[in-house]
């Protein structure tokens, strides 16, 4: 079994007559954290009942509210107890269906999870506001994916071991890059496996969620978009060199990068510019929810080239530091100028700013490029890092603290403090 770190807030959070409300990925693990949920209070003799939307048997009990709580009567009575609502983007209205129900003051404790789809109804925010918290399960992240393979045995001593066996953090580190975090690919025993594994996954997601939202069958013109968006990760994204590439219009284009951002599988990232004349304000740039996924969709699954692993390994370093920010109302940004300095990612934390830089390489001296040098000059933020393999130091910049850290130690920051 592998252990999520968001099991124990969704345990916690079962106590609360809030709707937990699981979205993420497809095939990112919420059906199995949802059993394991009730498995632990099947072992506790609480009533629980699953229903899964995928399956006909039970989507015929959402024909309407009043269907499902006879149903869910039936089952659990009318006392208290647990109701599992599996893959609700397969229900119209979803929101105000839920909405409906919830309100009706019921003893249950409601359980939902949807792939990114839930997302595309637009109201299902609106319809369940003060009734809902969210919890956004992705693929694994490199911490938990480090403590399966170790089999947990260093869970509480991760520095520990990052530190020390610089070597085997490095084989782990690699392993990540080439084939990401989907459970069923790090569960595969082989590369044959694990890549038949993404490509099961890829072709439900296209068949599943994207025929299913937008109403096609041919879906080349996204497979190709995605392709090319997986060539140019963390670079600059020109929508009219788009169209022209894919044979689509430029809002065609623009649309399908937005279902890809609300199914999970790609996060957009805008500029940073306060200086309109001299900052690049309009184009993004896009990174993937999963680093295997991206892989796969450029033919690089399991094979990375010298020139994509730094870009890949800037993945890894957003995931990271978003993740961080998930719950809090700072944004990360990139910073370019017209003319040609950049620095990978600005925080705004509102009350200021944090500029990170990545760098795959085992810093031996703490040089400080020149485009964080010209940031710096610029805004004067009290902190930077610099994120490498190996150096560990600080050095200061005008009223600037610039740190120098091994990637592992990112995964202990704080941004918001």
């Amino acid at each position: 079994m592998i252990e999520r770190k968001l099991f124990k807030n969704l345990k916690d959070h079962l106590t609360h007559k809030e709707i937990s409300l699981i979205i993420g990925p497809r095939q990112a693990g919420k059906t199995t954290l949802m059993l394991l949920l009730k498995n632990k209070l099947d072992k506790k003799r609480e009533r629980t009942l699953f229903l899964n939307l995928d399956i006909e048997a039970d989507k015929r009990f959402f024909s309407s509210q009043e269907t499902l709580i006879k149903k869910i009567e039936l089952e659990l009575g009318k006392k208290k107890g647990f109701v599992f609502i599996d893959e609700i983007q397969r229900k119209e209205d979803a929101g105000i269906f839920l909405k409906g129900i919830y309100d009706m003051n019921l003893p249950y404790k409601y359980i939902v999870s949807g792939s990114g789809s839930v997302e595309l109804k637009r109201k299902i925010h609106e319809s369940l506001v003060g009734r809902k918290r969210i919890f956004e399960l992705n693929t694994l992240s490199f911490e938990e994916f480090f403590n399966f393979k170790t089999q947990y045995r260093y869970k509480t001593s991760l520095l520990d071991f990052f530190n020390l066996e610089v070597d085997k953090t490095r084989l782990f580190l690699d392993e990540y890059l080439l084939f990401g975090g989907y459970p069923r690919v790090v569960l595969a025993e082989n590369i044959s496996e694990k890549q038949q594994e993404i490509s099961e996954i890829y072709q439900s997601y296209l068949e599943k969620d994207i025929a299913y939202l937008l109403h096609v069958k041919k879906t080349e013109a996204l497979s190709n978009l995605v392709g090319i968006i997986a060539a140019q990760t963390g670079r600059l994204i020109n929508f009219s060199e788009l169209s022209s590439l894919l044979g689509i219009s430029a809002q065609t284009v623009k649309d399908y990068l937005w279902y890809l951002e609300k199914t999970f599988i790609l996060h957009r990232v805008t500029p940073y510019f306060h200086n309109v004349r001299k900052e690049i304000r309009k184009s993004p740039l896009f990174y993937f929810f999963d680093l295997g996924l991206r892989n796969y969709s450029v033919g690089s699954f399991g094979n990375l080239t010298m020139s994509e692993i730094g870009f890949v390994f800037q993945n890894l370093v957003f995931n990271v530091v978003r993740d961080k920010l998930i719950h809090s109302p700072a944004r990360v940004h990139f910073w370019k100028t017209t003319d040609g300095a950049e620095v990978d990612f600005v925080i705004d934390l509102k009350r200021g700013l944090i500029p990170i830089e990545v760098k795959l390489a085992a810093l031996k001296k703490a040089t400080i490029p020149r485009s964080l040098r010209s940031f710096i000059s610029q805004y004067n933020p009290p902190k930077s890092y610099i994120i490498n393999m190996a150096l560990k130091e600080i050095v200061k910049i005008e009223k600037t603290k610039v740190y120098f850290i091994p990637f592992f130690e990112l995964m202990s920051l704080d941004f918001t403090h």
